[in-house]
């Protein structure tokens, strides 16, 4: 039997306007069930003059592949609170494919940590290079900003335990770095 949730922002309402509220299902569910492939071919509008994407595009696009992936894990709100070690390997020309493979890594109370990897694909040829790895952190919310739980993560192979314990640890390191970012701000006059 699954565990469930009620989440009283709802997006459905009954017939005299009060929201119905909205069943959680928090029930584990594998990553697999969640990942995502978006691929898009890159348009002049998408480039700099270089003829290379931009990489705000590319960031935004890892955004959207990382959200999907997280919004099916957890079928709720989301909010972006952390992209980590962001690195461009390689440029992406116009022309060429992007694509953005995302996968949730790791689930918590209310947060949640995914990978997204990005290739570029010549269109002519085939060829397909990693450009791009990043991983974001996404919390689940309701209407009015509140924090929701979310399913866990079943860990099926030892690969996934893997990228879970690694998880583990960049989530250490970014809730260090957080910490040591509000008591710089805090103190200041």
């Amino acid at each position: 039997m699954s565990q469930l949730s009620r989440d009283s922002a709802s997006d459905t309402g009954s017939l005299v306007g009060t929201p119905a509220p909205r069943v959680v299902d928090l029930a584990p569910k594998r990553a697999v069930d969640s990942a995502t492939e978006m691929v898009q071919v890159v348009l002049p509008n998408d480039a700099n003059p270089l003829g290379f994407i931009l990489g705000g595009t590319v960031m935004h696009l890892i955004d959207i592949a990382g959200a999907i992936a997280c919004h099916r894990h957890t079928r709720t709100l989301l909010v972006t609170a952390a992209v980590d070690g962001l690195q461009f390997l390689h440029p992406i020309k116009v022309g060429d494919l992007i694509i953005l493979k995302s996968r949730v890594t790791a689930a918590w109370s209310t947060s949640l940590e995914v990978e997204v990897e990005v290739f570029s694909e010549e269109t002519l040829t085939g060829i397909r290079r990693m450009t791009s790895r990043a991983y974001l952190t996404f919390v689940s919310v309701d209407r009015e900003g509140r924090r929701l739980p979310i399913p866990g993560l079943i860990l099926e192979t030892e690969e996934d335990r893997d990228r879970a314990a690694a998880a583990e640890v960049r989530r250490a390191e970014r809730l260090k770095a957080r910490r040591e970012l509000e008591e710089r701000y805090s103190a200041a006059p």
